[in-house]
């Protein structure tokens, strides 16, 4: 069941898999994969309960706007230290993943991959049917796994608003 013409990608009009998560609703379950210590690790809605979390969802990490998206919340994320959990989510293999993260020196976001299943892409709205890969979005959970702020930007290859999602995480500290 997708949404026909929810987001764009240079002006071409896509389609959604499942329905889109706004704020206000209890965050959808996930299993995404890290690469980390040497081994990959699951990172599920549990994993990240207790404190509030940050979700940056990028189509892949070898385009140019998902690499700024990521620069600028890591760089922006600092400041918060241990008191959030932060993911930056793509369907790009966590080893590759986690070799752009280590080369760019982003460590204020775990990278974890929706590749093996794309649950996370179809349970929280945000997998293009037509491509295979995620929209762009960003997610703020509180420490209870509720949604507070939700964006899926409208065209693929822009950036989202960074101060609105920023914002929303820092009212919950």
């Amino acid at each position: 069941m997708g949404r026909a013409g929810a987001v764009t990608f240079k002006g071409n009009p896509l389609t959604l898999a499942g329905e889109a998560v706004k704020a206000g609703q209890p965050a959808p379950p996930f299993t995404l994969y890290a690469f980390e210590g040497g081994g990959l690790k699951t990172i599920t809605l549990a994993d990240v309960k207790g404190k509030p979390t940050f979700i940056s969802v990028v189509p892949s990490l070898d385009t140019p706007v998902c690499q700024t998206q990521t620069k600028k919340f890591s760089q922006e994320l600092a400041a918060m230290g241990d008191k959030i959990n932060a993911l930056t989510v793509s369907l790009d293999l966590p080893f590759a993943m986690n070799r752009f993260c280590g080369a760019e020196n982003i460590k204020n976001l775990r990278s974890a991959s929706d590749y093996q299943d794309r649950n996370f892409g179809q349970s929280w709205g945000m997998l293009i049917e037509e491509l295979k890969i995620l929209a762009r979005g960003v997610f703020v959970l509180d420490k209870d796994g509720k949604v507070v702020y939700a964006e899926q930007v409208k065209e693929v290859a822009s950036e989202p608003d960074y101060d609105k999602a920023l914002a929303a995480l820092k009212s919950l500290l």
